[in-house]
């Protein structure tokens, strides 16, 4: 990581790390660097979700736009995936989102797509953060007619969902689907999407106010959802989260259904019909034993990265996979979008339930999900990375690793955005399992802490 930059643009507590005087100089520096070769008035997009922090980052940001000459097109409250989109649909040279995804509300961020929609480079971030902390290049500010402006697109949501209906052909007549939308960025477009491909939809989870993003819903939260499914009887449930670029799925008798299964279900239809390039599936190392288990009986190559949708992404572009993703629900579809989309995936999801004639439980059932608890340590923020210097910690992660190795495994890592140590352990006995994990958990803080 760097100085700055997570693994998922600039993050942080709102007005006390993520300040708005950051935010002005991100945008200064990220439209600099990022229309530095253009010989017009640069085009840069700004989406958000409905954080109560937004309105301000986004005053910020767009001064800092303006200042270096850039028309800035404030999109409003959009999905992340959104910006991506239209970044390319509308021909802008980048686009910015404001949004600290599945965090709590207090939290917010900033991050950069460039002129193809993609996340920027570890190497256009350090420039970033040179430019901010060190003064590495000095930014001529333009005056007179030459300071940038701010638009408004009024059609941003609407351009957006005809995009997601264009993913799938014919329509979803027929299915009933329950919409948790974590009172966040998908309020409107989730909704609106699956409405207009013909769906019955229900939804809960869609009157944000600021504060409520996250709180006890979405994909972070999915016990509410899993009610509410059962209680109305859908077909389905689809749980985002607060910037709606991953998504969770419930089934008709309210049992989730995770990334590695959406992934599983949606990689064998496309192998049938030809479609899955190089007949492989990129996933993490997060990802559960049973799609391992899955793509050796279907004949489908699972690839895994490290954790994070960007190495992810990096192995599909350099490879030519077409599909790859998370465990979390954040899948991307490289032949739709540049990455992940949470409607897309739901509308992906559903397109084969109704081709099928399937129910999601029978689809789902494809792959054996292994039981996997995942414990955070909480740890100072400093300390995350050196769990791998640490004797102690070693010693027992080793001894856990032999006495799982031929039924399930260990996986040890730091949190791309929290000052947390995240544990992992696979294996048949759930509370057996649990047990070691909390007890490994408690030596890191001890150590860490």
């Amino acid at each position: 990581m760097g100085r700055l930059f997570g693994t998922d643009g600039v993050r942080g507590v709102a007005n006390l790390e993520l300040t708005a005087d950051l935010a002005y100089k991100l945008g200064q520096a990220g439209a600099y660097v990022l229309t530095a070769e253009t010989k017009h008035t640069p085009r840069i997009l700004v989406g958000m979700d409905t954080r109560i922090s937004g309105d301000m980052l986004e005053a910020s940001l767009v001064a800092g736009l303006c200042s270096v000459g850039a028309e800035v097109v404030c999109l409003g409250i959009v999905p992340t995936p959104a910006v991506a989109y239209l970044t390319r649909h509308y021909n802008a040279d980048a686009g910015v989102v404001i949004s600290a995804s599945h965090n709590p509300y207090e939290f917010n961020g900033i991050k950069f797509f460039n002129n193809k929609g993609y996340k920027l480079s570890d190497a256009l971030e350090e420039r970033i953060e040179a430019i901010i902390l060190d003064n590495s290049e000095k930014i001529e500010l333009p005056t007179g007619e030459k300071i940038g402006k701010k638009v408004e697109i009024e059609s941003s949501l609407d351009d957006y969902v005809n995009f997601i209906k264009s993913t799938v052909r014919g329509d979803l007549k027929g299915l009933k689907v329950a919409i948790d939308c974590a009172n966040g960025a998908a309020y409107q477009a989730a909704p609106i999407a699956f409405f207009e491909l013909g769906a019955d939809v229900c939804v809960i989870n869609n009157e944000p106010d600021g504060v409520n993003i996250n709180r006890n819903c979405g994909s972070t939260h999915i016990a509410q959802l899993q009610k509410f499914v059962v209680e109305s009887g859908a077909d389905v449930g689809l749980a985002f989260d607060g910037d709606a670029d991953r998504v969770l799925g419930v089934d008709e008798n309210g049992n989730l259904v995770d990334g590695d299964q959406i992934m599983a279900i949606i990689g064998l239809e496309l192998k049938k019909q030809g479609k899955l390039s190089n007949n492989t599936i990129v996933a993490t190392v997060m990802s559960n034993l049973g799609l391992d288990i899955m793509a050796k009986r279907e004949g489908i190559n699972i690839v895994k990265t490290k954790v994070g949708d960007r190495y992810v992404l990096e192995n599909m572009l350099e490879n030519g996979h077409i599909l790859g993703g998370e465990q979390s629900g954040h899948i991307i579809f490289l032949e739709h979008n540049t990455t992940g989309d949470g409607i897309l995936t739901g509308t992906q999801l559903l397109s084969v339930m109704k081709s099928s004639g399937k129910k999601l439980s029978e689809l789902a059932s494809i792959m054996q999900v292994l039981p996997q608890v995942l414990i955070n340590a909480r740890v100072i923020n400093q300390n995350k990375e050196k769990y791998l210097e640490d004797e102690v910690i070693c010693s027992k992660c080793k001894e856990l690793e032999n006495e799982f190795s031929d039924e399930g495994r260990v996986l040890i890592r730091p949190s791309g955005t929290e000052p947390l140590v995240r544990v992992m352990i696979e294996g048949k006995d759930k509370d057996y399992i649990t047990k070691r994990a909390v007890e490994l958990a408690k030596v890191i803080e001890e150590r860490l802490g």
